[in-house]
């Protein structure tokens, strides 16, 4: 048996910030919330009897169709409080008694941006696939947190209906499905070039992809970091330019340690037949003019790994749109201290990106993020054997109004992240479901306000 969550439409949202979206139900009776997805951090929260949250009317955010929604937990059957002697409550140490609600706070790395509240056991409610048909309902229980206040980037619109933490942590969603044996421990992500995609749970990637070892932090797999053995632009591949990235879906740009950016930056600008410019209110330092509609043709950046696995970037470029079609171009890489970069959304496009907890270990294949959606088939077990494919959803085309990348600024990797543990399952589970990504899609004048936003991890507690 598969199991998928609630089949979702895929919208573009004007009015919101930063990240991709995907509805998802809570609850009984179930209720429909829109929260963004962050591999970078591993707490599901939603907007709860809320005391400072942003505003959940759809007349706020011009593209939606219906407004947004508050969790209350008592209005819920199903919801049960989490004790401070729960083992997944972080705080328990500013707990009077191991009766007390669990407290929760997260602080995010934009500057005062955080959500807090209190720890709740609810339903997410999932859908079993069977035969190539929807069948009968499943629900997993899954720790939530109550959101009650939220500050900085989560009221200007980020993630005004809550947001999904993927991290390793035992408290995530991924974590909590493998643990109850509903999917085998692995996700993946797809971004295509409409800024849309797919997530899978429990999916392990095709035989044919290329892997790298996720890196421990203190002995911990704490977040999701990969070495880089050396970086190439074009056919010039630059020696000595190894270095450690978070891989981050909340981050929707790619930021690289100063040195490695500077030694990129200059061969891109080396290969590329066009006028350096700038663009006021943008963030990257090399841009240029485009004389025509089209642009020139731009080097690829290939990220190495160990073993020779190679992760090609084919167009690592943000488009600048002028009243009259393509203006210019930048370089969408940021320079970022420290020797720890982070692989942003725009990096990934393109690609069935895998986050294998079981063996740790990130994957990737070309896709085009509809493969299951299509009716075609994606191998999903270690052996290559096909599973079931998935209905086709139905889409919603994009309203009027030229498209932009999302925007939010890259994170840094947390100094000292929360603790973190990885689920071993039986290699007979072989479930897997999935859930339609929502594109973000701003507009011009937001874009260039929304940098200073960010959606990084976290501490608990």
């Amino acid at each position: 048996m598969e199991i998928t969550a609630t089949s979702a439409k895929i919208f573009t949202y004007k009015m919101l910030l930063g990240l991709h979206y995907t509805w998802i139900d809570i609850g009984t009776p179930n209720v429909s919330f829109l929260v963004a997805l962050d591999v970078g951090s591993d707490l599901l929260w939603v907007p709860c009897d809320c005391v400072q949250c942003a505003p959940l009317s759809a007349s706020y955010y011009s593209s939606l169709d219906r407004d947004l929604s508050e969790y209350r937990p008592s209005g819920s059957s199903s919801s049960r409080h989490v004790p401070c002697s729960h083992q997944l409550c972080e705080s328990s140490l500013n707990c009077k008694s191991s009766k007390q609600q669990c407290p929760y706070t997260i602080d995010y790395y934009t500057e005062n941006t955080s959500s807090s509240g209190l720890l709740v056991e609810d339903t997410l409610h999932l859908a079993s696939v069977d035969d190539h048909k929807l069948n009968t309902s499943v629900q997993a229980s899954v720790i939530i947190g109550c959101g009650m206040k939220q500050s900085g980037g989560y009221l200007d619109g980020v993630a005004p209906d809550g947001l999904m933490g993927l991290g390793p942590g035992e408290i995530s969603v991924p974590s909590v499905l493998a643990k109850a044996g509903l999917i085998r421990n692995s996700f993946s992500m797809c971004f295509d070039d409409e800024d849309s995609g797919r997530i899978y749970f429990g999916d392990k990637g095709p035989p044919t992809q290329e892997s790298t070892h996720f890196l421990p932090s203190d002995g911990k797999y704490e977040t999701y970091i990969v070495g880089v053995e050396a970086c190439c632009i074009g056919n010039s591949c630059l020696k000595q330019m190894g270095f450690s990235a978070v891989v981050d879906s909340g981050t929707s740009f790619t930021f690289l340690p100063n040195e490695v950016y500077e030694r990129i930056a200059k061969e891109f600008d080396r290969q590329i037949n066009a006028t350096i410019t700038s663009y006021p209110g943008y963030p990257w330092k090399y841009c240029y003019k485009s004389s025509s509609e089209e642009l020139p043709k731009v080097p690829h950046l290939k990220l190495v790994f160990p073993l020779n696995n190679s992760f090609v970037v084919f167009n690592p470029v943000f488009v600048v749109y002028g009243i009259q079609g393509i203006s210019g171009f930048c370089l969408a890489v940021q320079p970022m201290e420290g020797d720890v970069g982070t692989i942003g959304q725009n990096f990934m496009t393109g690609y069935r990106m895998v986050f294998d907890r079981e063996k740790m270990k990130l994957g990737w294949s070309p896709s085009n993020c509809q493969d299951l959606a299509d009716g075609k088939r994606m191998s999903l077990s270690p052996n290559g054997t096909p599973s079931n494919p998935l209905p086709t959803n139905e889409q919603q085309s994009t309203p009027g109004g030229r498209a932009v990348a999302p925007a939010v600024a890259g994170r840094a990797p947390p100094s000292k992240p929360s603790a973190a543990a990885h689920t071993h399952l039986p290699s007979s589970s072989l479930q897997f479901c999935y859930i339609n990504l929502l594109p973000l899609l701003v507009l011009w004048h937001l874009l260039v306000s929304s940098f200073p936003i960010d959606t990084g991890t976290t501490t608990h507690g």
